[in-house]
């Protein structure tokens, strides 16, 4: 759990962390996560988030940081995970006792205590279950910007309603982990907003209200639970009197909607129509400001965060960074320097030598190994060194493009 403070000129004044595995050794997760047997089911204690964010806040008090000074606050939460807060809890979460910590008054609030997350997947028979009911997984991508995935939210709640009718019913509200850090601070059930909404396989992006068709298929009465979503720049309302009571907050500073953390980063990255953001990590992750997408069974199309009105496509190619390092250690000693110098001694299109890296399964497209073709279109087995280094950087940003073109991305002369 992250922290920064900036002023009005955008200056980072305090930034501070908690680290869930290190900090708070009493909940025993590795990566802030415990992995089930089944190697499929992923989940994270609630109450870890609400200690963490307990624990921050003192740190901060502690460190004298000014808290009256603060106008307004939000946030970005990991996206696809969820949160199921129990019958009775608004009224709990509204009267805390600003003489306790919140983890302390929200103890018994949760109907499910460890919350599934976005590296879950035990739930495949969900997914087809949502596409058959909508029509196929083009249909339901052409309705919520995306087919059926394990890790979204619908699925996830289909999954808990089928295997624990009693649980669910037992539920109020269910939010996700951006809506459900809201609360925290706005002493209510935050709404859910659209960008970090379209990453449920719930929302109807073009309409921006829960398709019908799509929460029936997950489980009985889930539109009451869920709340109307809004704008992912809405104020929400002023910060919870807790706050003020226990850390000085002025009453008058305004909770924003919170997003998804994929929303915020096209937010953060000031990203405008026509600009492509590549975030370059274990996963590669390209985002773009799109204005008329076109669903596929591919990618994801979420609405904006800052302009409601217009889109952003997400791809995710699994194999990143240990792609590429595999590569440098193999055609350039380990060392980035070499790696570079091997790629500018070539030529750009690499003289028609092409290649396509996967070592593991690939999300976008569902591909494994490798595969190397020369400029006759014939498949070869392998490279010199520094033909290897350019077929694998320009092969992996080709596809990018391609994908996102299929998204309905243009490229023009503006923006080559």
């Amino acid at each position: 759990l992250k922290v920064i403070a900036i002023d009005e000129q955008l200056r980072v004044i305090y930034e501070d962390n908690v680290h869930f595995d290190k900090d708070l050794p009493e909940f025993k997760t590795q990566g802030g996560v415990y992995m089930h047997s089944d190697r499929l089911t992923v989940t994270s204690p609630v109450l870890m988030w609400v200690k963490a964010l307990d624990m921050i806040l003192e740190k901060m008090k502690s460190s004298g940081f000014n808290f009256s000074q603060v106008r307004a606050l939000s946030g970005a939460g990991q996206q696809h995970g969820s949160v199921y807060w129990k019958k009775g809890s608004i009224q709990i979460l509204k009267n805390a006792s600003s003489e306790l910590p919140l983890h302390q008054s929200l103890k018994a609030c949760f109907s499910v205590g460890n919350s599934p997350i976005w590296m879950d997947s035990s739930t495949a028979s969900q997914c087809s279950a949502l596409e058959k009911a909508v029509g196929g997984p083009q249909h339901l991508a052409s309705i919520t910007g995306s087919r059926a995935y394990e890790r979204f939210t619908g699925n996830q709640i289909a999954k808990i309603y089928s295997q624990n009718p009693e649980v669910y019913t037992e539920t109020e509200r269910i939010s996700l982990v951006s809506s459900f850090a809201a609360s925290l601070f706005l002493g209510a059930y935050a709404p859910i907003d659209y960008s970090d909404g379209s990453g449920m396989n719930l929302l109807q992006i073009w309409e921006k209200v829960w398709s019908m068709s799509c929460l029936d298929a997950c489980a009985p009465g889930l539109g009451e639970k869920l709340g109307c979503p809004v704008p992912s720049h809405s104020i929400l309302g002023p910060i919870s009197p807790y706050y003020s009571q226990r850390y000085g907050f002025s009453p008058d500073c305004k909770i924003v909607a919170f997003t998804g953390d994929n929303p915020a980063s096209l937010a953060g990255m000031r990203l405008q129509e026509g600009d492509i953001a590549i975030s370059l990590g274990t996963s590669d992750t390209l985002f773009l400001w799109i204005q008329e997408p076109t669903p596929a069974l591919e990618g994801h199309i979420l609405c904006n965060p800052v302009d409601s009105q217009t889109y952003m496509a997400l791809l995710c190619f699994k194999n990143g960074s240990l792609m590429r390092e595999r590569i440098r250690d193999h055609c350039a000693s380990g060392s980035w320097d070499e790696f570079s110098k091997a790629l500018s001694s070539t030529v750009a299109g690499n003289n028609g030598n092409l290649g396509f890296y996967f070592d593991v399964m690939e999300i976008t497209p569902e591909a494994i190994g490798i595969h190397r073709f020369n400029r006759d279109n014939q498949k070869v087995s392998d490279f010199p060194k520094e033909v290897e280094i350019r077929a694998l950087i320009e092969g992996q940003f080709m596809a990018k493009r391609i994908h996102a073109e299929k998204l309905g991305y243009k490229v023009s002369k503006y923006n080559k």
